[in-house]
Formats: C-alpha cells, structure tokens, sequence
C-alpha cells in the first residue's frame, strides 16, 4: 500500500533501500529511484508503464555533484551558475566513472542532469547522498501530478510513498537543453524559457521533430513521446468558437462562452500562472468532462511568450494521436 508522508528522512531512506518514493519539486511531482541502482530504476519503468527506451532525469542535491557524473563544458557550468536550483535539465556526456546505472539513462553515452529548487527536495537528495532518477509521477502518457493527490490517483498500490510537498509552484516539467555534441539543442521547453537560456550562452538549436526522434527511437530526454501528458478524453486545439459538448481549457479574461465546463488557466492572462495551473486544469476538465459526458476538451490559444511555449508544448502532445 502507497503511504501519504511528511517525513524527509523516511523518504531517504525508503529510497536508498530500493524503494521508488515520489517527491515534490519546484516543476512536477517526480518518482524517484537510487539512480544507481538498476533494479530500482527498473521498478520506475514498471510503475509507470514506460517504453524503457525513454531516458530518466537524474537529480542532484548540488551542481557539483551532478558535474561528478557528467562532462561539464563552460557552457554547462554557466547555466547551472545562473538557473540551477531550477527548473533547466542539460543533457551531457556521461563520465568514464559515472556511477549511474545505464538504464537510467536508457544505454545512452549521456545522461540528464538537474537541481531542483524545491527545499524539500534538496533536503532529500541531501540526505540521499546519491543521484535520484526521477520522471513525472504518473502512469506513462498521462497528464504530470502537481499535488500527492494526483500521484496516488495514478501510482497508488504502486511504490512505496508519496513525500507530501505541497503543491508544485512552476507546474510544467523542467526545460531540457542537449550540449552532447558541441552545439546547444533545445530538446523540450518548460520552465526555463529558452530566451534566458540564449541570454547566458547564444543561439540555442529549437527541437528536431518529434516523430521522426521516436520513430528512430533516438530519444536524448524524456517528454520526447509524440501523444504525452494526455487525459483520456481528445483534446482540440487553438479554438476559437466551443460547443456545448466541450469542456473549455480557458486563458485570459475573455473566455469563449458555450462550453459544457471550464476551467481558466490564469483569468489575467499570465502564462507564469497558466503553468502551474495547467496539469491540474486538464485533469478536473477531463474527470468533469467525463462525469458530463462531454465529447472532447477545447483548448483556448495561449501566447509564446514567457512559459507559453511550454504550455503550447504540452497541449500539442496532450492532442496529439493515440498510437
């Protein structure tokens, strides 16, 4: 049975027996397991039901640790300077020494490293004195947890404990920038806008496309699966008229009337707010939907800037085609 707790010293320890204890961070709930050890990172993929070819984040307590695991250029050390504790993962290459198991990292030469900022789960990776692999903690495709609740609704029955955090502040998954090979590709947007990240290191490459990244299988970090973060009703996007048969995911202060339910990212129109409204809004749209027997959820358009494209990322997904 999954256990509710507010102790960060059982969570450690339940982590560093083996066990998957899902925690707080800054960005989503995340699941974690030892990264070292193969047998827990396994039960990961498991509990969540994931293709193993999808590469696992590993968190770290402080920037010197993860650099510990992987090859860190000035760029790498510029940027965890400036965003880390936050939400920006950078893909690297693995030391010769890495100590992480290769699952982990789904048999790549690389690894995903970041710092959370939430202190909750700083204090655990302290006391963890290990890197954590930690994905989202949900059933794999479904829509990110941002509160304990939603991981259990999902996970319960299937790890050991959820770390109760509170919910998260940011609320979509953290950016993730590949520098394995020399340029600076932008392989997921999220809660570092990739503006910021321009600012400290120069032109950063957009995202390859998504299909043609899983159809080769070749995927350098999580998030990279075409239909992701999705609920079990359709999702259409960019709507501008809505029917009465629709559960309305709304932005701004002029909603599109006619929907049969709604719920408004951030009625003043600040994507910061959206964000971290975002997972939580598709989840009581598509259990309100349900309950309604409503066809579908309509998304309103939201802009790019800001946390926009992280947004505008997540709900492409989230309509993406069930395959």
């Amino acid at each position: 049975m999954t256990r509710l707790i507010t102790d960060v010293a059982e969570a450690a320890s339940l982590l560093r027996a083996g066990e998957l204890v899902a925690f707080a961070t800054e960005t989503v709930y995340g699941l974690g397991a030892d990264a070292r050890n193969g047998k827990a990172v396994a039960a990961v993929f498991t509990a969540k039901g994931r293709p193993q070819f999808n590469p696992l984040i590993c968190h770290f307590a402080t920037a010197e640790a993860a650099f510990g695991e992987v090859v860190a250029d000035v760029r790498a050390r510029e940027l965890a300077r400036r965003f880390w504790p936050g939400p920006l993962t950078l893909v690297l290459p693995r030391r010769p020494d890495c100590r992480v198991d290769l699952l982990a990292g789904a048999g790549l030469d690389t690894l995903a490293a970041r710092v959370p900022a939430h202190p909750m789960a700083l204090e655990l990776l302290r006391l963890v004195d290990r890197p954590v692999a930690a994905p989202s903690a949900n059933r794999s495709g479904g829509v990110s947890p941002t509160t304990a609740a939603h991981v259990l609704e999902g996970l319960s029955g299937r790890i050991a404990a959820v770390l109760d955090g509170g919910p998260c502040a940011v609320g979509v998954e953290s950016t993730v920038l590949d520098l394995s090979s020399g340029g600076a590709a932008l392989l997921r947007p999220g809660g570092v806008p990739v503006e910021a990240i321009e600012a400290a290191i120069g032109r950063v490459g957009r995202p390859v496309p998504l299909r043609a990244a899983e159809a080769a299988r070749h995927l350098r970090s999580p998030g990279m699966l075409v239909s992701h973060y999705a609920p079990s009703l359709p999702v259409r996007l960019e709507v501008a008229e809505v029917a009465s048969d629709e559960a309305l995911l709304a932005f701004g202060p002029h909603p599109v009337p006619g929907a049969g339910a709604m719920w408004n990212l951030s009625p003043a129109g600040d994507t910061a707010e959206a964000a971290a409204r975002l997972f939580a809004g598709l989840r009581w749209l598509d259990a309100e939907g349900r309950r309604l027997r409503l066809s579908r959820i309509a998304a309103m358009p939201v802009p790019e800037a800001g946390l926009g494209a992280a947004i505008n990322d997540r709900l492409a997904r989230a309509a993406a085609p069930r395959e």
